[in-house]
């Protein structure tokens, strides 16, 4: 169809706009995905699944510091759609963070075009939806952010990169796991582990039926491969490990970590690592590849794990036999977490730029802020269960917070979250944490649940300073670690216990603090940190994308979409400068001047 230069000079002119709001010297990474149903049959049953572009798990965007992402993402599942994006912290722009405080929800059949830059950020994440329970059936994908070339990375390049997304499954429909909750019933024990979407390799026959697909992973001998392991299930602690072979940790969600081996490390709901695992067995036998579930009792729980098989080219023979232990004691959270407290910052290295990662001396800030939040075993309210912090259970408004601030829109939340747990009966609401832009804030996780929970921070990563068991008190920061704590956006903890962490609130914007256990989060436990900009709309933030979808006290304002089909093409990735994308356009509008 002949365009008219009318239309060309558009296009141009949305080009320019795009690269004035983006840094013109970082190149752009445009993906097309279509978000739909598929089935599969991970655990030998045929099921509905979420995939992106006919794959499950979805595609793994492979980008570089500070580049320009554009994601076009088409709805055809037949409920709303939001993905957000675990670890990316979406400098000043929390309007692309895709979760429903930020995010009027994509309706089903229409797409929506993210935009953001991977602002000074190196690492392993992940992406998935943030709706209605969505993430229990799929919908999710890797991240992975490389340095640039003139940064040194502190350990030489791995002769391969592999992907492994691992998380508890259940053969029920993620419609179905949401009514269970919405009548006030357990999910009860999961059916089993997935690693990249598919079931365990067949290690013991009666826990383990024929003909199930499992994931292989190909390697050579002598040679060095970087693992990056993301825990996407629902609520299961995972251990991982790789028979016969030592994972040296290097990395963990976007932190360059002090290099430690590890046989085996346990691995909590939302949270991402990266290893690198060298090839140095003699191949008598292939290896496995081990996610088992942790802190669990009972021999229904021997099915919640998941089995892959590490394959040298020089093999000589199949897997067999038990699989490699597990930690000693399978109850022995003290162990486990003591591992979590010896990961910590590598001080002299850089990550995204080349200063030392330890130049920020986080534990000689002030601290301006100090919310500890406390979580309880779920309650019923007005009849209901639900999951609270500090006695409130989080109902998200109709107009998104961000959105309703943009528009002046009064009353669609309160500012009166408590900064310590409550002692009254708990309450619905919609609350958030008020802070000050370039403020320091010491948030303390207080789980009085009896099992694990796993706290992520949209927009930041933190500093994990301290964690144990009993109850947190003023004189527990005499423990805290103010040195080399690691930096990260995912932290769990333990039952019984608390985690503390500090942040430094540099990123203007509404972000989502979350458990991350998709059950508990889907019953009300989050709640969204203000921190506005001091110096009014759009200077310090970025301004409001143009095609900003709007709902609630706003529906009004919302253009139609006419619902369109499928795009079922292939994943696709385009790369190119501002300078050449804008360039090229303009070549493109002077050839169809008359």
């Amino acid at each position: 169809m002949m365009l008219t230069w009318r239309v060309a000079l558009v296009a141009v002119l949305a080009v320019a706009v795009l690269t004035w709001h983006s840094n013109a010297a970082d190149p752009f990474a445009f993906f097309d995905w279509d978000v739909s149903y598929m089935t599969a049959s991970p655990l030998g049953v045929p099921q509905q699944v979420i995939a992106i572009n006919k794959k499950f798990p979805g595609p793994v965007m492979n980008v570089t510091t500070n580049y320009n992402v554009v994601v076009n993402v088409l709805n055809s599942l037949d409920e709303p759609l939001l993905l957000t994006w675990d670890g990316i912290q979406m400098r000043k722009n929390c309007w692309q963070d895709g979760v429903l405080g930020t995010n009027c929800p994509i309706p089903p059949g229409w797409n929506w075009t993210y935009q953001f830059q991977v602002k000074d950020q190196i690492g392993s994440f992940f992406y998935s939806p943030s709706l209605n329970f969505q993430r229990a059936a799929g919908g999710y994908g890797g991240i992975t952010v490389n340095n640039r070339a003139v940064i040194l990375v502190p350990f030489g390049t791995p002769d391969g990169d592999f992907t492994l997304f691992m998380g508890d499954w259940y053969k029920k429909n993620h419609t179905d796991l949401r009514k269970l909750l919405d009548d006030g019933k357990d999910l009860g024990v999961p059916d089993g582990v997935l690693i990249n979407g598919k079931g365990p390799y067949q290690y013991n026959t009666s826990l383990v039926p024929a003909g199930i697909d499992y994931e292989t992973i190909n390697v050579e001998p002598g040679k060095t491969y970087r693992f990056r392991v993301h825990n996407v299930g629902i609520s299961t602690s995972l251990n991982f490990r790789i028979q016969g072979h030592n994972l040296l940790m290097v990395e963990t969600e976007g932190t360059y970590t002090v290099q430690q081996n590890y046989t085996n490390l346990d691995i909590h709901v939302g949270q991402s690592y990266s290893f690198l695992v060298t090839m140095d067995q003699n191949a008598s036998s292939d290896y496995y590849i081990v996610a088992s579930a942790r802190f669990v009792n009972g021999s229904s729980w021997d099915r919640v794990t998941g089995v892959g098989i590490l394959h040298y080219s020089n093999s000589k023979g199949k897997a067999s036999g038990p699989l490699p232990d597990p930690p000693n004691d399978q109850f022995d959270k003290t162990w486990s977490m003591n591992q979590a407290r010896s990961i910590r910052t590598n001080t002299s290295t850089g990550a995204a730029r080349p200063n030392p990662q330890g130049s920020f001396h986080y534990g000689s800030i002030n601290v301006t802020h100090v919310y500890v939040l406390q979580n309880l075993p779920p309650v019923r309210i007005n009849g209901k269960l639900r999951t609270t912090l500090n006695g409130i259970s989080y109902v998200p408004p109709d107009t998104p917070l961000r959105l309703a601030d943009l528009y002046d829109k009064s009353g669609v939340y309160a500012s009166d979250f408590p900064t310590g747990p409550t002692t009254g009966p708990p309450t619905l609401g919609s609350s958030v944490i008020n802070a000050s832009y370039k403020g320091f804030m010491e948030i303390v996780f207080q789980n009085n649940n009896t099992i694990i929970q796993t706290y992520h921070l949209d927009g930041y990563a933190f500093f994990v300073v301290g964690m144990d068991y009993g109850v947190w008190t003023e004189n527990s920061r005499g423990t805290y670690n103010k040195w080399d704590g690691v930096s990260r956006c995912t932290i769990q903890v333990y039952p019984g216990a608390w985690t503390a962490v500090m942040v430094s609130l540099d990123n203007v914007g509404i972000w989502n603090l979350r458990v991350e256990n998709l059950d508990t989060w889907y019953l009300g436990q989050e709640v969204y940190v203000k921190v506005p900009d001091p110096s009014g709309y759009n200077v310090t933030e970025m301004v409001a994308p143009d095609n900003i979808l709007y709902c609630g006290l706003l529906k009004d304002k919302q253009k139609q979409q006419v619902p369109h089909g499928s795009l079922a093409t292939a994943s696709s990735s385009v790369l190119a400068s501002s300078k050449t994308l804008t360039f090229m356009l303009l070549l493109l509008a002077l050839m169809f001047l008359p």
